[in-house]
């Protein structure tokens, strides 16, 4: 046996015991020395601790290469461990003698502080959705710390700061599913985290609307092809563009549930391990919900000195170098100190007394420590000025990909996972919901009841009596079940127990928090404190004992004790249900809806939900949301599903959903149909889900404008569910602008064949979606009478389909293919199909290559079809030109639009389709406007260059 490895096997329950207390910095060194595989890495993981330790060190025996390399990682991570494994490490590296000081060990999760504020930082880092970070890919480059202290000053206390990071970092709080049992559980990080999308923040102004809704809007406008834009989150820092400056301030936001705050602790364990930022000595992480009971002013020296008591003697020395310190603030959104940008810059050091509130603004500006680096989280509508950071990032959640990954990490039993996931793809609802790390947590939560291998026997499948969510408020409803009939179940009733009977146990405690949550959502209140839940009935002590800690989330420290929903949609749920079993008249039920969607301040009514609702209109703008619940648990009262909280006489609720039907159909005749108003009328009906009421109000609707809204697939299903329910066509349906993708286009298929105006303009659609437009061409039933594709990269492919399928079509009469990708292979049936057709009056195929032979076609069609009017080039048409001119104009003022590579490219046409015009262009009668439209177009590319890192 060779010596390393028999050193090994003779030392073993000497290492053993050194580092099985705390193995995790050992098993991720020896997987990144490719010692231990990945797959073998986050197995040892979800083993205890001595167990984890006793494994690797049977792998690492194996062979004395492995040995070797032990000795080497060893070296490594000797800092983590005892005083006796550094001794030992010193006398065996067979590299030489170990040059690092040797180092007494501290355990800093047992020193307690002795000052009061030291005591409210002790708690652990909370959460729940697993969400990621990666770390740095193999060979990428590495920058080495840069320190001007001594090292041998700082080296203790930063080898404590970070095993302490550590201990607190490594675990996340989970929900975990196994035997037909749901539980909390926590799971090491690196099993659990999956990856997040980052991108650029490029929006100018911030949206009113509900955060959820202004995520889908900034999710759709992000195409395939700009995968260049993605940020890995441990990449936040990396310099821009060739600038080889390192990034100092940098912002991320993102809304609640969308896995800010893990992404942070993923970063914070990253370097506590040695993996991430390591050009850091020395990493503070501050949350500002702790900072919120700092009431007293004082230095950033006595701040830092009683969050990290250990690192207080070394903190002038980690001054002297500001540039190697990093400053990690998290949930801006969470601070309750106002804070005042814009007032004038003091002369602020480490060693001014002065409120929290300025500290943190000083250290954002650059006014204190300028050379630190900061990120800061928060979410969209906390302001934080842009001016102040170099880089600005949002996170969009999930992509496809790690919906599956999240899934499969989820549960334990692989084909109980593949089924969910399954579930999940094939229903647009909690397709687009899933890539919200919170709201993927809380699908598949629910989704544990009815695919679970424990929980598909007869008797247990009777204590949900539901069939598998498929709206957003069934999913919700189905997660809040489960945590109260997990709870009221409990030691004393059988699984089967009837789902009324679960409920009515728990009427008391859900009434008083649906009362909580509805008046405090009116006033835009999210953070509670003892007294407002004693006066909803609530108390402290339920949160902990009952169902209530799956819903609030405590906050208590050493003075102070706070309390929220742990995700803002929760409250929004809670208060739905609420209303729904408060609401009983056909007139209460109209007057809420009205104050709800409009304002309308309700007449007196003895409804609980409808007395003393004064508040300012202001406030009611992010209502949407509660509103599709509200809808969607009235629905649920009407099928009986809420038996057990409402007890309600049968007459009550005789023609309810007819008198719906009328006051939706009410608002689609007075009202505008167009932009977020019309969608969440839309997205109620969907959610209300009842025949009688949509089939009254559907055939109201004879126009649908939606332009520019940046719809989701989920919002294709609730045009596509409302309109199905109209038996007449509609005069226009106008997606413009909307990105709804050929998975969008799907879901609406069905009804597109009655809209006698439709508008797709720049929808990122393609040939497939080309072959669904000329099935619907090809109908007995089309009443398509104008179609614009216009921006659409249908192809040539794509459209010698449309060709084929108009040479059939006697309905439409103006087509409009600017700017789709023909070619000159495009317009090869292009002669022989048109010629055919005897309804189209008007093509447009400018900004399309189709070559002189494609042009000598068009040539060619005009003569066998004289009545049709063909505009081949931009400068045919004053009024197209006016068109694109407003176009070019509208670009400019709206960074969105010009972040977008697909108006570039399609910039480019149309400068490419001037230039093809040549004399015509710089002569004709359209000359002096089609010169504006090259000078503007040139100006505009010259611009977004930039933006698009000069492609």
């Amino acid at each position: 046996m060779n010596s390393a490895q028999q050193l090994l096997r003779s030392q073993r329950d000497l290492l053993l015991n050194w580092t099985c207390d705390h193995p995790a910095p050992l098993l991720r060194w020896l997987r990144d020395a490719e010692v231990l595989s990945s797959v073998q890495y986050l197995s040892l993981l979800d083993r205890s601790p001595s167990n984890a330790v006793a494994q690797a060190l049977e792998t690492v025996c194996a062979n004395e290469e492995s040995s070797q390399k032990f000795l080497v990682v060893l070296r490594e991570v000797q800092d983590y461990y005892c005083r006796e494994l550094q001794v030992w490490a010193e006398k065996h590296y067979n590299n030489g003698p170990i040059t690092k000081p040797v180092v007494a060990p501290v355990k800093n999760e047992d020193k307690k502080s002795k000052g009061p504020f030291g005591k409210l930082f002790k708690g652990k880092n909370r959460g729940f959705t697993p969400t990621a970070i990666t770390p740095t890919p193999k060979g990428s480059r590495e920058l080495k710390p840069s320190r001007s202290v001594k090292s041998a000053n700082i080296r203790v206390p930063i080898s404590a700061h970070k095993t302490t990071l550590l201990k607190r970092t490594e675990q996340m709080k989970c929900y975990s599913e196994g035997g037909g049992v749901a539980s909390n559980s926590a799971s090491h990080i690196e099993v659990r985290y999956t990856d997040l999308f980052v991108t650029e923040d490029h929006d100018l102004t911030d949206n009113n609307q509900h955060e959820y809704f202004d995520l889908a809007s900034r999710r759709a406008r992000i195409y395939v092809h700009q995968a260049c834009q993605r940020i890995r989150p441990c990449h936040l820092l990396s310099s821009l563009g060739t600038s080889e400056r390192p990034l100092k301030r940098v912002k991320v936001k993102g809304i609640a549930g969308i896995g800010k705050s893990v992404a942070v602790q993923r970063l914070v364990y990253e370097w506590a391990i040695g993996k991430s930022m390591r050009e850091f000595t020395c990493v503070f992480d501050l949350r500002f919900r702790e900072l919120n009971l700092v009431n007293a002013p004082l230095t950033l020296l006595e701040l830092l000195g009683e969050r990290f008591r250990y690192l207080y003697e070394v903190l002038p020395d980690l001054f002297s170098t500001p540039s190697s310190l990093l400053f990690i603030l998290d949930g801006l959104d969470e601070f309750k100190f106002p804070l005042d940008w814009n007032s004038p810059g003091k002369n602020i050091d480490v060693d001014s007394k002065v409120p929290v509130s300025e500290l943190m603004v000083a250290l954002i500006k650059g006014s204190l420590l300028p050379e630190a680096s900061v990120i800061l989280t928060t979410r969209p509508s906390t302001e934080a000025p842009k001016r102040f950071f170099q880089r600005c990032c949002v996170v969009l959640g999930f992509e496809e990909d790690q919906v599956k990954e999240y899934t499969t990490k989820f549960y334990k039993d692989i084909e109980v996972a593949e089924k969910v996931y399954d579930y999940i793809l094939n229903n647009d609802n909690l397709f687009v919901l899933s890539f919200i790390p919170l709201y993927c947590y809380i699908i598949c939560t629910a989704m544990a009841e009815f695919f679970s291998t424990g929980t598909q026997g007869v008797d247990d499948s009777k204590s949900l009596e539901l069939n598998p969510p498929k709206t957003v408020s069934e999913v919700y409803f189905c997660y809040l079940f489960t945590a109260v009939k997990h709870h009221a179940l409990k030691g004393h009733a059988e699984r089967s127990t009837p789902r009324s009977e679960v409920l009515s146990l728990a009427k008391l405690q859900l009434t008083n928090l649906g009362k909580l949550a509805y008046e405090n959502l009116l006033q835009k209140k999210i953070m509670f404190d003892r007294r407002d839940l004693e006066k909803y009935g609530v108390t402290p002590a339920d949160v902990q004992s009952t169902f209530l800690f799956q819903i609030l989330q405590p906050l208590k420290e050493e003075t102070v004790e706070m309390f929220s929903f742990f995700h803002l949609t929760v409250q929004e749920h809670l208060a739905a249900l609420y209303c729904a079993i408060n609401l009983f008249s056909n007139e209460d039920i109209i007057q809420a809806l009205n104050f709800w969607c409009f304002g309308v301040n309700p007449p007196s009514s003895t409804a609980a939900p409808l007395k003393n609702s004064g508040c300012n209109t202001d406030k009611l703008e992010s209502l949407q949301m509660f509103t599709r619940f509200f809808m969607g648990m009235l629905r649920a009262r009407l099928a009986g599903q809420l038996d057990g909280l409402v007890f309600s006489p049968a007459e009550q609720e005789d023609g309810i959903t007819t008198r719906l039907g009328f006051w939706f159909q009410e608002q689609f005749k007075s009202r505008k149909m167009e932009n977020l108003t019309a969608l969440n009328l839309l997205h109620c009906l969907m959610e209300f889900h009842m025949k009688d009421t949509t089939s009254i109000a559907a055939p109201e609707i004879k126009k649908l404008n939606l332009f520019k809204m940046k719809l989701s697939v989920v919002d294709c299903a609730a045009i596509h569910y409302v309109l199905k329910f109209s038996p007449h066509k509609l005069q226009e349906l106008n997606l413009g602008y909307s990105n709804i993708g050929n998975r969008g286009l799907n879901r609406l298929g069905p009804i597109l064949h009655r809209c006698e105006s439709l508008y797709l303009r720049y929808n990122c659609l393609d040939r497939q979606a080309a072959v669904l437009e000329s099935a619907i061409l090809k109908s007995n039933e089309c009443q398509v009478k104008k179609l614009f594709m216009c921006g659409n990269n249908l192809g040539p492919e794509g459209v010698l389909e449309l060709w084929n399928a108009l040479e059939h079509n006697s309905t439409v009469e103006e087509l409009y293919l600017d700017i789709t990708g023909i070619t000159e292979r495009g317009t090869q049936n292009i002669v022989n199909c048109l010629s055919k057709n005897t309804s189209l009056k008007a093509l447009t195929i400018v900004g399309n290559d189709i070559g002189e032979v494609g042009r000598t076609r068009l040539k060619e069609l005009e003569k066998r079809r004289p009545g049709l009017r063909i505009i081949a080039n931009f400068v045919d048409d004053t009024g197209l030109l006016q068109a694109y001119l407003d176009w070019v104009e509208e670009i400019q003022v709206d960074k969105d639009q010009m972040d977008s590579v697909k108006n570039v490219d399609a910039l480019q046409s149309v400068l490419k389709g001037l230039q093809i015009a040549g004399e015509q262009a710089e002569k004709g009668e359209n000359a002096e406007k089609a010169s504006e439209l090259r000078t503007k177009i040139v100006a505009l590319l010259k611009s977004s260059k930039d933006v698009t890192g000069g492609r």
